[in-house]
């Protein structure tokens, strides 16, 4: 995809073990929400993630995260969908279709065309507004124990200004030893912990027309406009504001979506993006080449092919009150990117308001920019 000879070597240093972890906020949940209420294997789904991350790592070799897609997350383990039975086999689906959407976006060119339409002051409210939800999500987890949150949040802010300490290893560390306070029985559990290789299966054997269909359209379709502002035109925005020497395209970016999904897909895992929140927690937390990526990927790597009949037992090591500070950590770097010297008044306008559509709906906010962009360069809207 890229002249590799000419992008900087990986590293693989302190700085970009603590960075590994800085997306830990969004991943957590959504995988344990997936394994413990959808009852998902972990094996194939943390497999999934870590060969992913080893390859955006390798070939992009910048912190190039890899997410769970939130819209199919939050409907897939949402009571409505339970109730209508939609099981695990449709998340398959919604990743085989998410797949094969991603890559004809690829192939055909459509996703690049697309992107040329939204203006700069749009993405930048996208990129704002994104921002704005990791901290409120993460204020939201922080809630559970205030106190304890708000002492570890300034800590992180305190030790982020002293580069040569690893504040996220510093948090990790600290949030293991609340883990191990607060539930008594841990030590025990962890101490039982017996590693057990196992390869994970395929999985589209198994699919029905009907969960194609089902994964497609519940799940699949709503979860596209969050995609295609975050995860495809935000990300790539982002990265090449932080790493110009290390460039990379909305056809690439479309291309891994594509096949990632369908590697997950294969063995069972669950629909993944390249979500912009991501990279902003990794370089918040030091990661400055793909070595965080891979990092994260190899750690995951192991633990699905060793660890994954007893992956609820080991994020139990991480408390809700950790991972809110890294989500909120995540958002405000996320939410500094935003920033446009210069700007006319017009488009700052476009920016906040975008940023405000944003919490609530990426895919929302990315239509009203266009539009308020377009209106305002005509004339129709004064400022």
């Amino acid at each position: 995809m890229h002249d590799q000879s000419t992008r900087p070597a990986n590293r693989f240093d302190l700085p970009e073990w603590a960075g590994a972890f800085g997306d830990l906020g969004t991943l957590i949940p959504f995988v344990a929400a997936y394994v413990s209420i959808l009852k998902m294997d972990a094996n194939g789904l943390l497999v999934a993630f870590g060969v992913a991350l080893i390859m955006a790592g390798f070939i992009y070799r910048t912190p190039f995260p890899v997410q769970p897609m939130k819209v199919i997350g939050a409907a897939a383990v949402s009571q409505t969908m339970l109730a209508a039975g939609l099981g695990s086999a449709a998340v398959v689906g919604a990743g085989l279709t998410t797949g094969l959407l991603w890559i004809v976006l690829a192939v055909t060119g459509v996703g690049r065309r697309a992107a040329r339409w939204v203006p700069r002051s749009a993405l930048l409210g996208v990129v704002m507004g994104l921002g704005f939800s990791f901290m409120l999500a993460g204020i939201r987890m922080m809630s559970a124990s205030p106190w304890i949150a708000g002492l570890l949040l300034a800590l992180t802010l305190v030790l982020l200004g002293r580069p040569r300490v690893p504040a996220m290893l510093v948090l990790l560390a600290i949030g293991a030893a609340i883990a191990l306070i607060e539930q008594p029985g841990l030590v025990r559990d962890l101490s039982g912990l017996k590693p057990e290789f196992r390869i994970p299966g395929f999985a589209w054997q198994s699919l029905t027309m009907n969960d194609l269909w089902t994964g497609f359209v519940l799940l699949a379709l709503p979860q596209l406009p969050l995609t295609f502002g975050n995860a495809f035109i935000a990300i790539t925005e982002e990265n090449n504001r932080l790493f110009p020497n290390r460039p990379v395209t909305e056809r690439s970016v479309a291309y891994s979506t594509g096949l990632m999904n369908l590697g997950s897909s294969l063995i069972g895992g669950i629909p993944m993006c390249h979500g912009a929140g991501g990279m902003a927690g990794h370089v918040q937390f030091g990661a400055r080449t793909g070595g965080s990526s891979i990092i994260l990927g190899s750690v995951l790597l192991f633990a699905g092919l060793f660890l994954s009949a007893s992956i609820g037992t080991v994020f139990s090591m991480f408390p809700q009150s950790v991972l809110g500070v890294i989500l909120f950590m995540a958002g405000l770097q996320l939410a500094l990117g935003s920033r446009d010297v210069g700007a006319e008044k017009a488009d700052r306008f476009v920016v906040l308001a975008t940023a405000a559509f944003a919490i609530w709906h990426v895919g929302a906010a990315v239509l009203f920019g266009i539009m308020v962009h377009h209106a305002s360069q005509r004339g129709w809207l004064r400022i």
